[in-house]
């Protein structure tokens, strides 16, 4: 079956292209959709072990908005359609899809002949079943705003779906894309639900017994365990992936990772950090696979807390910032200084929005003006990631220049998640991928006021201009207008400041040469499809 058929539609947009993954052995890394010439004559297969910084927080794509759970759910789970390496749209569990002249209606038609993992049909009603559980209030699903704007759910026959909006709502095509429209098994599903009705919190079932559609197959581990692994699914609908397994254990020690890399013990490190480049480059038998992304790293402010409430104090920390001191001297120049929430690439972004200039006199008058020229004390929180601790280290001594003491706080991925969502922080650093490649993801979730806390709104801003102007670009199908719009979003947001974005990101990944035909989207998800292991 060819999944490469192209959508159609009256607005299957695409993201520019030029953002592929590229490596220093470019011919034999790069996804190519096949598996290269040399593949048949090398044999294809083998047991691919992924070391990760950071443990998932779970297996259902439903629950939570993290890109380390999403990487892995990718394994198992399919959406109705998918982006490629460039960003593209392309076919997957739906094989089109078509808007009404209104833009009102997005009807998809479904692959027929496909079953989950545990043999349940794959047809529009499961498509339905999964839609409104991620929008069921009782789940309490933090990508729910996704698809909260379809009003009506029609099922027109076994392989046909109609999704109605009461207005126009141009991201919707991107959300199926996103990892929340992976569809899970409705038998799993139902599970789930009798769990909930017995005591059980949401998500136990799919946590235990996750089953999707995908070329991989969940095989043994839980969450919070030190591995998951994933079999081969030799049934897949399409064409079947070239390794036998997958393997993802949690390696947080970036030395260990790049070590495990050395020996042999892993074939892929996720990430690589900074710092071990120029070892990596050194070591026989690896290499770096380096891929340019619509990922943003950034820190930012409890707005709800004093004395962040202040513009003036959260402006004058922005100022006293060198975003091409982190983008050359702590990154290696392996990112780009960030200009606005909206990465190059993502559809909306403004080329012309200015950030907030490097000006720490200036930055001293703001803060003096807002009555702490004195200075004061505040917690900057991060995970244990290498270039964020990095991060914090560099934010911690420019503001001392302005009279500010600041203790860096590190905890655990999952703790981290927690407590940012909960509001129980000063300060913190985070990164953010455009996942749906389009602005109002990009958006929407950290900055609109519905969507504070879990959703990505960490910040705790709101601003009902903000609102008014990111709901009004949601609703526009014109794209010209759409963009005026998010130019205005974005220079509101690099005026307030209640985020500063600092670098455009690189995903960086150590990998074995013997691995082949691996490759890494602009939005971070792991392309495994084609990936073997020359034997």
């Amino acid at each position: 079956m060819n999944v490469k058929k192209p959508l159609y539609g009256v607005m299957a947009l695409t993201v520019a292209a030029g953002l592929a993954a590229c490596s220093s052995e470019p011919d034999e890394n790069t996804n190519t959709g096949g598996g290269g010439e040399g593949a048949e004559e090398s044999g294809q297969g083998g047991d691919l072990v992924v070391a990760m910084n950071s443990d998932i927080v779970a297996l259902d794509p439903h629950q939570v908005n993290d890109v380390p759970s999403g990487q892995v759910q990718g394994q198992v789970y399919e959406t109705l359609v998918d982006f490629d390496e460039n960003m593209e749209l392309q076919p997957s569990l739906a094989t089109g899809y078509e808007w009404n002249d209104e833009g009102t209606a997005l009807t998809f038609k479904l692959q027929e002949g496909v079953k989950f993992h545990d043999g349940a049909e794959f047809n529009a009603e499961a498509v339905k079943k999964n839609i409104e559980r991620i929008t069921d209030e009782a789940l309490a699903s933090p990508r729910a705003f996704l698809f909260e704007e379809i009003s009506e759910i029609n099922v027109i026959n076994d392989y046909e779906i109609e999704f109605v909006t009461e207005e126009p709502f141009a991201p919707l095509i991107y959300s199926f894309a996103h990892n929340a429209g992976f569809m899970i098994s409705p038998d799993v599903i139902d599970a789930d639900y009798e769990a909930m009705e017995n005591g059980e919190q949401p998500s136990t079932e799919v946590n235990a017994n996750p089953a999707g559609t995908g070329y991989f197959k969940y095989e043994s581990g839980q969450i919070g365990s030190s591995e998951l692994v994933f079999k081969k699914n030799e049934e897949y609908w399409g064409e079947p992936a070239k390794l036998d397994s997958v393997t993802f254990k949690t390696v947080p020690d970036g030395n260990t990772r790049l070590a495990e890399l050395e020996t042999g013990s892993s074939h892929f490190i996720e990430p690589l950090d900074v710092s071990g480049v120029a070892q990596l480059e050194a070591t026989d038998g690896a290499h770096l696979l380096e891929t340019e992304s619509i990922s943003a790293s950034y820190f930012g402010f409890n707005t709800e807390k004093e004395p962040f409430d202040d513009v003036r104090v959260r402006q004058a920390i922005a100022m006293a910032i060198d975003k091409n001191v982190i983008a050359n001297d702590i990154l290696d120049g392996y990112e780009l200084p960030a200009t606005s929430p909206v990465s190059p690439g993502v559809i909306g972004h403004d080329p012309n929005a200015e950030p907030l200039s490097y000006d720490v006199e200036a930055a001293k008058e703001l803060l003096a003006e807002a009555g702490y020229e004195d200075g004061f004390e505040v917690t900057l929180s991060t995970n244990d990631t290498a270039a964020r601790v990095d991060l914090a280290q560099y934010i911690q001594n420019q503001l001392a220049d302005l009279n500010i003491t600041v203790d860096i706080n590190i905890q655990e991925w999952a703790t981290y998640l927690d407590a940012t969502a909960n509001g129980e922080h000063e300060m913190f650093i985070l990164g953010w991928s455009s996942a749906t490649g389009d602005a109002d993801y990009a958006l929407a979730p950290l900055f609109h006021s519905d969507s504070m806390g879990e959703p990505g709104n960490r910040s705790f801003y709101s601003n009902p201009d903000l609102d008014a102007i990111l709901d009004e670009a949601a609703k526009e199908i014109d794209e010209d207008k759409r963009n005026e719009l998010y130019a205005e979003a974005q220079t509101i947001l690099n005026e307030e400041v209640p985020v500063v974005f600092t670098t455009t990101k690189k995903y960086l990944n150590g990998v074995r040469d013997e691995v082949k035909n691996i490759a890494v989207s602009p939005a971070g998800d792991f392309l495994f499809h084609d990936t073997y292991i020359e034997q």
